[in-house]
Parts: C-alpha cells; structure tokens; sequence
C-alpha cells in the first residue's frame, strides 16, 4: 500500500513525548500498540490490555495484560514495559503533550507480569480511553526504564524499517502481531507530500494507493477519474480560530465575543467544505456526542453584536494579525479571507499572515496569538475538553484558565451518575461558547480519496482522517 500523505515535518521524531502532527500518529499506530484502543464503531477495546476493571470510585484500575504477546525485537512483552511507558509522560520535569493526563496518576505498579494497577488521584470513569491515546504507545524497557525514546521496536502490527521524517517511511508487516484479524497488506510506504495537487496527480497516475486530506474543490472532478474512489467520514474534526486569551486584545471578553459574532459560519462551510461538513458553534463536542449541549442557542453572524462588544472593550475599531496555513486546517486561508471580508464591515480588520507549511506546528501554533488549528472528535468528553481547555494542559492553545471550567472538569471526570455528569459537561460547553478563546464555525467531514483496488470494512473509524488513521492496518489491497 503506497500512501502520499499531507501532515509532517522534518521536525517529527519517533520519541512519543514529541508527537504533534497526524503523520507520527500515522506510523505510530501501525508499529506500536497501547493497552486500549479505538474502534472503527467509536468505542473504546482492548488492545495489549485484554480486560480491564476499577474500584474505589474510578480510582484505582487494573489492567490484565494480554498473554504471548511479543516486541518486533523478539522481547516479550511485560508490565515493566507499560509501567516504563506511562512513566515517561509523568513527572514535573515531562514536556510531553499528555503530561497533564499522566498527572492524574498517583502511581502505577506492575503486579507480576501480566498485570498493571493504576491509583488515580481522583476518579476518572474515562481512564481507559486515556490510554488508548496515540502517545501511550508501549516501548521496550530495561530495568525498568525506556533507554531509548526514539527505539523502532514496538507490537505493532507493522514493523517500522525506515523513517525519513519529512520524507518517506517504510513499513512491513509483522507475522507474530497479537491480532490476526487485521494486517492485510505486507508492506506499506508512506511518502509525505505537503501539496494537495501533487497528492492528487499521484493518486490519478497510479503511483499511490491512497491520499488524505483530498481538496473539496476539486473531489467532484477527482470523482469521475476511473479507478478512484472519493470516500468522507463525519467524525466530530472541528476547525479552530484560536485566539491567545492572556494576551490584548484577546484578554479582553469583549473582544472574544465580538470575534465570534463577526464570522459568517453559514458562508464558510458553503463556500470552503463545499457541502462537506456543517455548521459549528463555538462547541468542541460532536453533535452526535451523547453529551452534546444542542440547546445552547446556534450563534450567527451579527454586526449589531460585533460592534455592541467592541464598544464595551472601549473600542471601535481595531487590526488583528491572523495567522494561516493549510495545515492548520484545510481551507484555513480561504477561510481566513472570508472571516476578514465580514470583520471588515463591523470594524475589526484581520490581517492575514500565511505562515509556511513545513515548520507550522513547531514556530505558529500556539506561539502566535491568533492562529488555526483543527481537533478531532473523542469518545470521552473529558478527553476531548481536557485536551484545549484546561488549565494545565500542554495543549491549551488559548490560554484560557477558567476557575469554574477547571473546577468542573475535575469533578465530571469522577462522577458516574450519568445525569449528573451531563449537567457538568453542559455547564462546561456553554463556559467556552461564552467566554473561551476558540472561535469553533465549522465541522469538517474526514475526506480521503483511494486507487479502486483499497477495500476496507463497511463501517471506517472517525476519530482521525483514514480510518482513525489505522488504514495500514485494517485496509486491503484487492488484485
């Protein structure tokens, strides 16, 4: 399977406390495995983990490890080596992006080799979602410590031959994989290819099998190709406007407010997803998520309301730099102009910056005050919410501390009274529709595009583009 690929930097490295873009998450999920994962249904199954159970409020878990399981090296796999793994995203010292998860856990022990107990500091009823996240990949450990980062040596269903980061990678499929029911194709390379065009006539000359992130204006023509097949997926990714809310102007609510009114969000999904997505109202939810709040009132496009809130910041005008570019989100610059045309008539002029490609994630996101980015849709609610908005998380890209948010968040990820916990995720959706730093306009479907001889199963996971990105894994190769 040959896949062009949009979504890495030569910045990536295997280390999983680094991983930021989709194309890490690519390799990562082929070649290595994690105690859980994510079904193509949504939900959440087991995966080096082969049951689990908790006690004491969601406090305390208990994984049962999956027995004969074994590392491309040869190394069977223990519970030393998840123990060693989840430390490595722990500590005051961690710079990993699920630092702030991992701070959740008090401790964590191995009980024999077959067994890991976790104690919570508080209850977390969502905990086993947590360790299905991409950067909870297990690695080989040595006396109880992970010697190498960056090691290829995984229990994937793929064994990882080569990675150019940047580049190309190159993938082989492992014969001892725990899972026999998936791993189809016996090689995959996948060659990281920035441009949409370039993917596009790659796929059309036959040259690769697959291509994400395919460009909605042109998916109708690409339709008509023969031996093309033009595939979406509705899977809760949300386009973001981010903005940095400790700095001015974004510090003021005011100002929030009035950037969130000044955007046509009704314009931007038919003009940019072009049918291939919907409209989204500063909620990070899905709507099919069960605790969406779908009676918070849809916000639109509203001059009145725009220039009401700059004039309760003591303004009546004001110039705000907007930082762009394709991998932020795709459209985001197309995006960007229509969101500066409609700011434009309530006073605020947004000024775009097009920032490269290739070193986006490493010098824009989160360093500029007014950026793009894009999430996808999570099982757990607290997941998802935790991610962007908490406080503490490495991945605030707003900044935003709110005492309630925060208070709240804690306690929903404890409660397992499913009435009660909705309360709490609803009081917490409307504290970011009203006061956060994202401006949320639309959901974009997942859109991918494959040679005719790509089969997969009927139903296609929608946490990422791809399947989840677990294309390598679950797709075939028809002759």
């Amino acid at each position: 399977m040959r896949l062009a690929f949009s979504g890495a930097s030569a910045q990536d490295s295997l280390d999983p406390t680094t991983y930021i873009g989709t194309s890490m998450y690519l390799v990562s999920y082929a070649s290595k495995s994690a105690l859980t994962e994510i079904s193509a249904q949504n939900t959440v199954v087991p995966a080096l983990a082969e049951s689990w159970e908790f006690d004491d409020g969601a406090k305390r878990w208990v994984f049962n490890l999956r027995k004969g399981v074994t590392f491309h090296s040869g190394k069977s796999l223990t519970a030393e080596d998840v123990v060693a793994s989840v430390n490595l995203h722990r500590g005051t010292d961690s710079t990993s992006p699920i630092a702030p998860f991992a701070a959740q856990i008090m401790d964590v022990v191995a009980d024999g080799k077959d067994r890991v107990i976790f104690t919570l500091k508080g209850g977390n009823a969502d905990f086993h979602a947590l360790m299905s996240a991409v950067h909870m990949r297990v690695l080989p450990s040595k006396d109880g410590k992970i010697e190498d980062r960056t090691t290829r040596d995984g229990t994937g269903a793929y064994i990882l031959e080569n990675l150019e980061p940047g580049v190309r990678a190159n993938l082989r499929r492992n014969p001892n994989y725990w899972n026999a029911d998936i791993g189809f194709v016996e090689t995959a390379e996948i060659q990281y290819v920035a441009d949409t065009a370039a993917r596009m006539n790659a796929l059309r000359g036959g040259f690769v099998d697959v291509i994400n992130q395919v460009d909605v204006k042109t998916a109708s023509l690409l339709k008509r190709v023969p031996g093309v097949k033009v595939e979406e997926k509705n899977g809760g990714q949300h386009d973001v406007f981010c903005m940095m809310t400790d700095i001015p102007p974004f510090n003021d609510p005011n100002v929030r407010l009035a950037l969130k009114y000044a955007i046509n969000r009704q314009e931007m999904v038919d003009k940019i997803l072009l049918g291939h997505g919907a409209v989204a109202n500063d909620i990070p939810l899905p709507v099919t998520h069960p605790y969406y709040a779908k009676d918070i009132p849809q916000r639109k496009y509203d001059p009145d309301k725009t220039r009401f809130y700059l004039k309760n910041s003591g303004l009546t005008s004001i110039e705000i730099p907007l930082s762009v570019a394709e991998t932020g989100f795709y459209g985001s610059t197309d995006a960007g102009v229509l969101y500066a045309a409609t700011a434009k008539d309530c006073g605020i002029d947004i000024k775009l910056v097009r920032e490269p490609e290739d070193s986006y994630w490493q010098q824009t996101w989160m360093k500029k005050p007014f950026s793009v980015n894009y999430w996808p849709g999570q099982v757990s609610a607290d997941m998802q919410l935790s991610w962007t908005y908490a406080e503490n998380s490495a991945w605030n890209e707003t900044h935003w501390k709110n005492p309630r948010f925060n208070e709240l968040l804690t306690v929903a990820r404890a409660e397992t009274d499913e009435t009660k916990r909705r309360g709490m995720y609803h009081e917490m959706q409307q504290l970011i529709h009203d006061d956060g730093g994202a401006v949320i306009p639309m959901y974009m479907n997942h859109l991918w595009a494959t040679s005719s001889k790509v089969s997969h199963q009927d139903e296609v996971g929608g946490e990422w583009e791809l399947d989840g990105l677990r294309c390598i894994e679950r797709w075939w190769l028809n002759e």
